[in-house]
């Protein structure tokens, strides 16, 4: 799946690296901070920082201030990141559909019920 939404990304003119797309899936509806992303990242708040710098700087997220703290900088999507999170979750779509004509809605249904109860382990933050 992933390969085929990097794919999709590539072919409609989006450039991000795998730790970079990682990051703009984390960003919450209403904003993240960089601590927060690097915490569910699982990297250093420095890694974190340099990547976001690209990202802002690539047009993908924009900073904004924190109205619950006015210190504190927010993270969300650019119109970028936005058109190219749309571009993902098409392709992300697409394979699933694949997979529930392939399987069956029954067992594809089994699947994801597995899959998201495997998250609890090995993506806590999600």
């Amino acid at each position: 799946m992933e390969r085929r939404v990097f794919v999709a990304l590539a072919e409609a003119g989006f450039e991000l690296t795998p730790a970079q797309a990682r990051l703009v899936a984390r960003i919450g509806p209403d904003g993240s901070r960089l601590t927060e992303l690097a915490a569910q990242a699982q990297v250093t708040k420095q890694t974190a920082g340099v990547l976001v710098d690209q990202l802002v700087h690539n047009g993908y997220l924009k900073r904004e201030p924190d109205p619950r703290d006015g210190r504190a900088r927010l993270l969300r999507l650019a119109e970028r990141g936005t058109r190219a999170a749309e571009v993902a979750n098409r392709a992300v779509r697409a394979v699933e559909d694949e997979w529930i004509t392939h399987l069956g809605a029954r067992q594809a249904a089994t699947l994801r019920n597995s899959l998201e109860q495997l998250r609890e382990i090995t993506d806590p933050y999600r």
